[in-house]
């Protein structure tokens, strides 16, 4: 039994230092510019990363591209990776609406709006030494209106500048 209580507490002080190690390496709110390419238009705008916690982050955008406009918001939850510096994985979901003109994306013509999921799988660095975050992720778009379609291949990148 001492044995079996020793072990838990030492992987208790491994968690919680991890932990620290975490949030002493990450930001708590960054604004940037967002970049979405893939097949279909290339989408670019504003975003803000914030960190509710050590792991737990949400995301919100506003794309704009050639007749599109994207709204979004995102969780992600967030680990570094071992031996690493400002280097982290994420995964996450969360669901977004695209104002299309003229339906160019889909090619129907009309206006219309979509509503999509989009998981998401990432790399995230923060310069340890610098206010600036950079990600790239697979972020594939999962049409759930208007003839749903499931769209693979996109990817998104982005450059964030971290406040405290």
């Amino acid at each position: 039994m001492k044995k079996v209580f020793l072990s838990l507490l030492a992987a208790s002080f491994v968690t919680i230092g991890v932990q620290e190690a975490n949030a002493q390496a990450r930001y708590r709110t960054a604004l940037g510019l967002g970049i979405d390419v893939g097949d279909g238009p290339t989408l670019v705008g504003p975003q803000i990363k914030h960190f509710f916690d050590g792991a737990n982050a949400g995301n919100a955008q506003v794309l704009f591209g050639d007749d599109v406009t994207v709204l979004g918001v995102d969780y992600s939850y967030n680990q570094a990776i071992a031996g690493t510096n400002g280097l982290n994985w994420y995964v996450g979901v969360g669901p977004q609406l695209a104002f299309v003109d003229g339906g160019r994306w889909w090619g129907d013509g009309d206006d219309d709006t979509y509503f999509a999921l989009r998981p998401a799988a990432g790399l995230e660095f923060k310069i340890p030494s610098a206010p600036l975050a950079f990600h790239f992720d697979w972020k594939p778009w999962w049409n759930l209106s208007n003839n749903s379609n499931f769209e693979p291949a996109r990817f998104t990148l982005g450059f964030k500048f971290t406040l405290k």
